[in-house]
């Protein structure tokens, strides 16, 4: 079976899509340093341990698999700590994601699939978010993610590296079987922070900004679940394979649901009680960001099997109940 190197791959999307390619008849390479990813999460493929700012140990992965792709998830992603650090973000995300195109350049590995985000296009309220809507990042996270997009588009000029980028903001759920799951330390994601406040391992969810100009003052998110979104990137592998060219999708529902929503749909489906606390907004999170994704539709072929909230937060909450990984 043909190999894909995938950065981040012991992590909560990298994880799942290792389970993807697997089922698609790839051998999915996860490349991690393991810092915030985890060794009980690579069950479908090999391990190699690296880092991309080290780029001996990417030549070494190149060397060792000659992969046919890059799937690249690998990115410091906490919206707070860009705003704090920026400069952290820009030395992890976009030297390492230029470190990766280049050892993928001279392996003569020219597929790349690439995980971005809608928070390049910072905070465009009342806007369906699409592949044409302007960029305006207002956090250092966003501006990195847009800046790799830059350089891939450079080194299609220069080296003919094809690349299928994905925008996408909240990913949820977790793999309906629970062979994998979400899992961070610190936990920073809305439903996995919810699920430990209904099971009782911290004392409560804290809702940032309830004054945001939305209809119950609470920030609105674009929710897609992560087996929907790595099926979606199989589908990119594909498209490259099949040398239709480079191409950037937006993956969304289309639906936007604010906090509170998700707060009351947790309640339904778990059918307990969420307790909450009303914090401060932020700084660097938008109001509302809602993707469409007819083109991923139309293109691709993709369609959404379990995007919509109860299903989410059900897959999620299997999860939480299971064995948690272990270091």
């Amino acid at each position: 079976m043909a190999n894909v190197i995938v950065t981040g791959g012991a992590g909560y999307i990298g994880a799942h899509a290792c389970k993807a390619l697997k089922a698609a008849g790839y051998t999915p390479v996860a490349f991690d340093n393991l810092s915030t990813g985890w060794r009980d999460a690579v069950r479908f493929g090999p391990l190699h341990e690296g880092d991309l700012l080290d780029r001996a140990s990417i030549d070494a992965a190149f060397a060792t698999y000659q992969p046919i792709a890059v799937m690249h998830f690998a990115a410091l992603s906490l919206v707070g700590e860009s705003m704090k650090d920026p400069g952290k973000y820009w030395r992890e995300n976009v030297t390492g994601a230029a470190n990766l195109a280049d050892a993928a350049v001279a392996a003569g590995c020219l597929n790349f699939v690439f995980s971005s985000t809608c928070a390049t296009y910072g905070d465009q309220d009342g806007v369906v978010l699409d592949e044409e809507t302007e960029q305006l990042p207002i956090n250092a996270y966003g501006s990195s993610k847009r800046a790799i997009e830059q350089l891939l588009a450079d080194f299609e000029a220069a080296h003919g590296l094809r690349s299928v980028i994905f925008r996408y903001f909240n990913v949820a759920g977790c793999d309906p079987d629970a062979e994998v799951g979400e899992q961070h330390v610190p936990e920073t994601h809305l439903i996995p922070l919810m699920l430990d406040a209904i099971a009782g391992k911290r004392d409560a969810l804290t809702i940032f900004g309830t004054d945001y100009a939305t209809p119950d003052g609470t920030c609105i998110r674009d929710y897609v679940h992560v087996s929907d979104l790595v099926d979606a990137h199989v589908k990119g592998l594909e498209w490259l394979k099949a040398d239709k060219g480079s191409r950037v999708f937006c993956l969304g529902s289309g639906d936007g649901f604010s906090v509170r929503e998700v707060v009351d749909a947790s309640g339904t489906v778990t059918n307990r009680a969420v307790p909450v606390i009303e914090g401060q907004r932020r700084p660097g999170d938008a109001a509302a960001l809602v993707s469409g994704s007819r083109r991923a539709a139309e293109e691709l072929g993709w369609t959404p099997q379990r995007s919509d909230i109860a299903t989410m937060i059900a897959d999620a909450w299997r999860w939480h109940q299971s064995e948690p990984y272990e270091r």
